[in-house]
């Protein structure tokens, strides 16, 4: 089995990942042994590609908030993994980012995700990744399959993503806030801090 070292060089120098070196982008993603959580979101943003650092832009800020997690703790590799559906920016697109790429999912998450027998939870952001991991499982709809999230068990929480373009979503659906965040912030600290 590659190291997770290996794996990271080995995205680096995919063919379908050129176009991203050539531009100087290293893959931005966290994956540590020890991590309790797994955070599987789209593609970084573009703020985040150019700062280098995962989620750090808005909706990063949000997920912290959300999670009830400081910096420090968010940023621990390993305490959190940062593990999104492609590692690169994927572009803009009419609104908001372009979709991300989901042949990197194909190729890397399971070489990764096996070095990662410690994890306690696991948040999907977002359609991709709810799609992707819940298969028949996920609703009709993103709403649905998010409000459901007690139904996917105490390892897994579906989150819409944190984007601020998503307050609206938030006021349309105060459940959110009112069940499924307290939910969120319990398991995350049981994830990260007890036996």
């Amino acid at each position: 089995m590659a190291s997770l070292r290996q794996i990271y060089q080995q995205i680096i120098v995919d063919p379908e990942n050129e176009w991203a070196d050539e531009k100087g982008w290293t893959p931005l993603y966290t994956a540590h042994p020890k991590a309790k959580i797994i955070i599987i979101g789209q593609a970084p943003g573009r703020l985040a590609q150019e700062s280098g650092v995962p989620w750090d832009d808005p909706s990063g800020r949000n997920l912290r908030s959300w999670m009830g997690v400081s910096d420090d703790e968010f940023y621990d590799e390993t305490k959190i993994a940062l593990l999104p559906m492609d590692f690169y920016f994927p572009g803009s697109a009419a609104r908001g980012d372009a979709p991300p790429r989901i042949s990197q999912a194909d190729k890397w998450h399971k070489p990764i995700l096996a070095h990662m027998k410690q994890a306690r939870l696991t948040l999907l952001i977002g359609g991709f990744s709810q799609a992707y991991y819940l298969g028949k499982t996920k609703k009709k709809t993103l709403t649905e399959t998010v409000r459901a999230f007690e139904t996917y068990g105490p390892d897994i929480m579906p989150l819409v993503h944190p984007s601020p373009r998503n307050n609206i979503w938030q006021k349309k659906n105060p459940w959110f806030a009112r069940d499924l965040l307290p939910t969120l912030k319990t398991r995350i600290n049981k994830a990260l801090y007890e036996p």
